[in-house]
């Protein structure tokens, strides 16, 4: 059952919260993050990304990057840009964007839970990936970037949910991005010890996005353990922050992908092939994307025409990985006809996220790449099968929009 702690949240000053807010830190590259921190110096990106405080030949995983992070994030709560919880608190953290919204909670989520399987993921994690994070969370004792954990709905937590909201927010803000941010803190011990009650019949919470920060925060927590041989569990470094939702108010888009060449075939050849898995026909011209509507269907953009490809019901199954939309375009036309044996490593392909559009699929394929694939999304239930077969979904199977921002609450360890 799922374990969920209040905290004492270093937060933006009453107003300050749009200038703090980021994006998380890992949808920038390094001149992106440099010239967002340059625009906007009191972003919290400056913090998540402190390599931006140096020059930009600076090695930026040197030592004195992370004493930079540390230093800022004291320096603005000295400086009153940040205050502190004086209690535990819980909040509701709500986003809206395109006409709907979808509300979690913020809270810690224990590493046990993590450790235990109580808490479930649908992906691999890499060590070098980590690195970063584990260096910057154990200089600052702190995690700065809330994980994304997905719940399935209950009638009690909603309940509570909505009661809170009645009230009057914390911060309420348009970001630049036209996404509305709403938190609302709950600092009443009786409704923070429902809510955890109510989570403590959660049987499980699963990671939908932020995989790398989730393995890093138990990497800290499990250095710490080792520094105090005689913790008892109820230590912060025991907890990482979190933000949790119901799963039906959750969107994700759909995670297109883009192929530099035909493998060495020409038009007709790769047509005939792919032919053999796919019913395939034509649909429209440029200009006029084709969207797949159901499980099965992928839009296909080359040569300037756009083409409906069905999965042929010899390739559909019901397992929960291989029956993945993702994985049917992998097995039955990227891998065998394009010759894309690991999209994790080959140059050759590429991934557009749902949030760019479908004309960045026309646009990709009129200049850097040859064929576009537009895709049907993954379902949030989909993901639940997955990691509740324990098994791994292929990379880039989802996209979850809106972001949550960084900066807004920050978990402490020792402060």
């Amino acid at each position: 059952m799922a374990t969920i702690k209040a905290f004492r949240a270093i937060r933006p000053s009453e107003g300050r919260e749009p200038v703090v807010a980021a994006l998380p830190y890992d949808v920038y590259n390094r001149k992106e993050a440099y010239q967002e921190a340059r625009r906007h110096p009191y972003s919290f990106l400056n913090i998540d990304r402190p390599e931006t405080q140096f020059p930009e030949d600076h090695d930026m995983y040197a030592p004195e990057v992370y004493r930079r992070a540390d230093w800022m994030i004291r320096e603005w709560t000295a400086r009153g840009i940040f205050v502190q919880e004086e209690s535990p608190c819980l909040y509701i953290y709500a986003q809206t964007m395109d006409g709907r919204t979808q509300t979690g909670i913020v809270a810690c989520s224990s590493v046990d839970d993590y450790l235990s399987g109580v808490i479930k993921k649908h992906e691999n994690t890499l060590a070098e990936k980590e690195q970063d994070r584990i260096r910057h969370i154990d200089r600052c004792s702190a995690q700065t970037g809330p994980i994304f954990l997905a719940y399935r709905d209950d009638r009690v937590i909603d309940m509570i949910v909505e009661s809170v909201k009645k009230g009057a927010p914390l911060c309420d803000f348009v970001s630049e991005d036209g996404v509305g941010h709403t938190v609302w803190r709950i600092a009443d011990e009786k409704t923070i010890q429902a809510l955890t009650y109510a989570f403590s019949q959660v049987p499980n919470t699963y990671i939908a996005d932020g995989h790398h920060r989730a393995a890093s925060a138990v990497r800290v927590a499990g250095l710490r353990r080792l520094s105090y041989p005689d913790y008892d569990g109820s230590e912060e470094f025991n907890y990482f922050l979190s933000v949790l939702f119901p799963a039906s108010q959750l969107r994700i888009l759909d995670y297109n992908r883009v192929v530099k060449d035909l493998n060495g075939l020409t038009e007709n050849e790769f047509l005939e092939r792919i032919s053999e898995s796919f019913l395939v026909e034509a649909v429209s011209r440029k200009g006029r994307p084709y969207r797949p509507e159901e499980k099965g269907e992928f839009g296909m953009f080359l040569g300037k025409t756009w083409y409906r490809l069905l999965a042929k019901p010899e390739i559909r199954t019901d397992d929960p990985v291989k029956g993945l939309d993702v994985s049917i375009l992998q097995d039955y036309l990227l891998s065998p006809v394009l010759g894309i044996q690991d999209p994790k490593t080959d140059p050759r392909i590429g991934f557009v996220g749902g949030i760019r559009g479908l004309s960045e699929l026309e646009k990709r394929a009129d200049s850097d790449m040859k064929v576009a694939f537009s895709m049907f999304p993954t379902s949030i239930e989909e993901l639940f099968k997955v990691a509740d077969a324990g098994k791994l979904m292929p990379p880039k199977s989802t996209w979850f929009e809106p972001k949550l921002r960084s900066g807004l609450l920050i978990h402490p360890f020792e402060r």
